[in-house]
């Protein structure tokens, strides 16, 4: 059976900052051959001028097949941003939170703010799969089979309390109230020390910044929603001080002010 490829990767679109035309984004599903894996991404591009695109970091690991490699992208405080030249095109994994830890088998936080060949900390030389996915003739379906085998051969255990934590994070993302950490090991029934400590274990980064930055991207689809926003109202929703602190993080994340991106994207 083919790849199944979809209009748009799982989660906020609003991560990846101001796509451009020539490049086409598509999310291919995981299967049972790779545990901890939430989805594929595919990027191809056909550019003719040099392009940044900016991809807005959520709590996931990543392993993309770029450079003639397969690099581990740790979770990351800074905005992701690549440039693309001519044609080409990327494959990678976004793990589930927790999920990288069944390969690594130890904490990924050693991995944060990180770009690491997977050779180097998962024992298998990644070179000869990189090839596989980065050839120019390649399909999306041998793409997916190469980065399939590769993490296959790596092997997976998993950890039941990588789960739980797992569990923690979709708390955070979907419940818009949760704005501090210590309600968040309140709702896991631990403390505050011991969610800090599991979050860097399996997640790569601490809970603080976790529950931060999915509020950020709920401020990113209401500037792309076309509403008019109340932004001070919605600062104060969102657990933020007041709106200069939700502008000043917005900007740093983003790389403008919501008002601006949401006049750039044509809301």
């Amino acid at each position: 059976m083919g790849a199944r490829p979809e209009a748009e990767p799982r989660g906020y679109p609003e991560a990846i900052v101001g796509r451009a035309e020539p490049i086409d984004v598509r999310r291919i599903d995981a299967t049972s051959r790779t545990p901890g894996v939430d989805y594929l991404w595919r990027v191809r591009w056909d550019v003719t001028e040099p392009y940044e695109q900016r991809v807005v970091p959520q709590p996931r690991l990543h392993l993309a097949a770029e450079q003639g490699r397969l690099l581990v992208h740790g979770v990351t405080r800074r905005p992701f941003v690549r440039r693309l030249v001519d044609r080409g095109h990327v494959l990678g994994a976004s793990f589930t939170p927790g999920g990288f830890h069944g390969y690594l088998r130890s904490s990924v936080g050693r991995l944060s703010d990180a770009e690491v060949p997977a050779g180097e900390v998962l024992g298998l030389d990644d070179r000869p799969y990189a090839d596989r996915i980065l050839a120019a003739d390649a399909t999306d379906d041998t793409i997916v089979a190469a980065l399939t085998d590769y993490l296959e051969a790596v092997g997976y255990d998993p950890d039941p309390r990588a789960g739980e934590v797992a569990e923690l994070v979709a708390a955070a993302e979907q419940d818009r109230t949760l704005v501090r950490a210590d309600a968040l090991a309140a709702l896991g029934g631990i403390s505050l020390r011991t969610l800090q400590r599991e979050f860097a274990t399996y997640v790569g980064i601490g809970p603080k910044w976790v529950l931060q930055r999915f509020r950020l991207l709920e401020a990113a689809a209401a500037a792309r929603s076309g509403d008019d926003v109340d932004w001070a109202a919605l600062a104060a929703e969102l657990g933020f001080s007041d709106q200069a602190h939700l502008v000043r993080r917005f900007t740093e994340v983003v790389g403008t002010p919501p008002a601006t991106y949401a006049r750039e994207v044509g809301g």
